[in-house]
């Protein structure tokens, strides 16, 4: 005879705290995350259809919720199993822009090119895409959001992009963007821009935080479903940053910068971030009547040939990511006036400038600069801002003041101290094999950074001198310029 089930409050309690801990079955939108009590075909919360899932109850609370555990789409696999063939960059044919990602986009990747009005992004863009149908073996799409197809067409005829496997929309809604890659199934995707891109399902308006975050999270996810290369051009505000979210820099997998001013022709592009490869690289780019073309050797630009010396000159190695740039810095010495003088920079930091002036007026005997005007800028428009061009400034300004002509095969690499001295500086290898490279014959570099110094090795028909402070470069220079 069995014994009858207790029905006291003390062991019904008990029975609903061991179901309690059991896990239950429920029910979750995988769209808005709403938990309805049965499954359903449709989110009541948000309409998506076949969006409810079935879940369990039991885990830990976030913000006073459960949060629910699932069957993963696809297990979790051992990492040596796992093939890294899907993941190898895929070259543009754009060399200066494969060098800043690393080698090539790679199928599935995002991409974020941020750049001023203006500046080539379109143009950059559309070269790239063509260069995509030309060799990879997959179309490309190009969709704007602030042309039409005529007007691209124009812009793609002028440089001469014309190619059977490119193909171009001009869209403004997600869904229809969505629609082209169902159609046209293209190995790259070219969206121009992101903030002109909107989407029904979000509130707010066109370049919003919310739409602009809705928009780039779902292009991400289909990219990486897809494995579509993507490459998303974002606008930047005035001081020159990533217009929107900062979570948009976050979605993507890389951020470029295109830089450069459109009174000269040189372009830089930047790196910011690159999951694939190294952040820091920059590819050159010069601007023409028939589009863009990447300059492999941009050093030319930023010098200028002399028939014989002239005062006010000298010349830096600037460091670009990991490429060295060898860089002319100017100055031209004014007038006496009274009150405050103008000290007027172009590629050059000002604040260093004032510095170098100060440096060079308490630690030299010869030059007043005090009450004189001073103007110092760089050659075909690059900006130079690293401490490292601190000694070639300050050269250029004692050079101009003293009316003395350097030696023009003379290169000036170290950053300047408040009490003169010269300080170490990165790279000085690499700077000074590329200055040798170009035919420079001299060069003053900080001490500790000349041959046999740390593993420096001077370049074949260079002759390298460490100075330690200012007077001394001085001195230097002199000796040099007087061979």
């Amino acid at each position: 005879m069995s014994t009858p089930r207790s029905t006291s409050p003390r062991a019904t309690a008990g029975r609903a705290r061991t179901a309690a801990k059991e896990p239950r079955p429920a029910y979750e939108c995988d769209a808005c995350g709403h938990q309805p009590p049965k499954w359903v075909g449709r989110c009541p919360e948000c309409g998506e259809w076949g969006s409810v899932v079935e879940c369990t109850v039991t885990g830990p609370l976030v913000s006073g919720r459960v949060v629910s555990s699932r069957m993963p789409a696809e297990p979790a696999r051992p990492i040596a199993t796992i093939s890294a063939a899907p993941a190898r960059a895929r070259a543009t044919g754009v060399s200066e822009l494969d060098r800043v990602l690393g080698g090539g986009l790679v199928p599935g990747a995002v991409v974020l090119l941020a750049g001023e009005p203006g500046v080539g992004k379109s143009t950059l863009l559309l070269d790239v895409a063509q260069q995509w149908a030309a060799n990879a073996g997959s179309p490309s799409l190009v969709v704007s959001g602030e042309e039409s197809v005529s007007q691209v067409r124009l812009r793609a005829e002028r440089m001469g992009t014309l190619h059977e496997q490119l193909y171009l929309a001009a869209e403004s809604d997600l869904s229809a963007v969505l629609g082209h890659l169902d159609a046209v199934k293209p190995g790259l995707l070219v969206l121009d821009s992101v903030q002109t891109i909107s989407t029904t399902g979000t509130e707010g308006v066109p370049g919003g935080v919310t739409q602009v975050r809705a928009v780039t999270a779902a292009l991400v996810a289909v990219a990486k479903e897809r494995g579509v290369a993507t490459v998303l051009v974002g606008h930047v505000t005035k001081d020159g940053q990533v217009a929107g979210p900062r979570v948009l820099e976050h979605l993507v997998d890389v951020v470029l910068h295109f830089e450069g001013d459109k009174h000269s022709s040189l372009r830089m592009v930047r790196g910011v971030k690159n999951r694939f490869g190294a952040a820091d690289e920059v590819g050159c780019f010069e601007m023409h009547e028939g589009g863009i073309s990447s300059l492999a050797d941009p050093s030319g630009l930023f010098l200028t040939r002399y028939s014989e010396p002239v005062p006010g000159t000298c010349v830096t190695v600037a460091m670009e990511g990991r490429r060295a740039l060898v860089t002319e810095v100017q100055a031209l010495i004014g007038a006496t006036v009274a009150g405050s003088p103008r000290r007027t920079v172009s590629g050059l930091d000002g604040a260093r400038l004032a510095m170098v002036l100060a440096v060079l007026q308490r630690r030299t005997e010869r030059l007043t600069l005090h009450d004189r005007e001073v103007f110092a800028a760089t050659v075909g428009g690059i900006r130079v801002v690293e401490p490292a061009a601190d000694l070639a400034v300050a050269l250029a300004v004692a050079s101009g003041g003293l009316n003395l002509a350097l030696n023009p095969q003379l290169v000036a690499i170290g950053e300047v101290g408040l009490t003169g001295e010269v300080r170490r500086v990165g790279a000085v290898p690499r700077r000074l094999a590329e200055a040798a490279r170009l035919g420079f014959r001299f060069a003053l570099v900080p001490p500790g950074c000349g041959p046999g110094s740390s593993g420096v090795v001077a370049p074949e028909n260079m002759r390298v001198t460490e100075v330690t402070d200012v007077r001394a470069a001085l001195q230097a220079a002199a000796r040099a310029s007087a061979e």
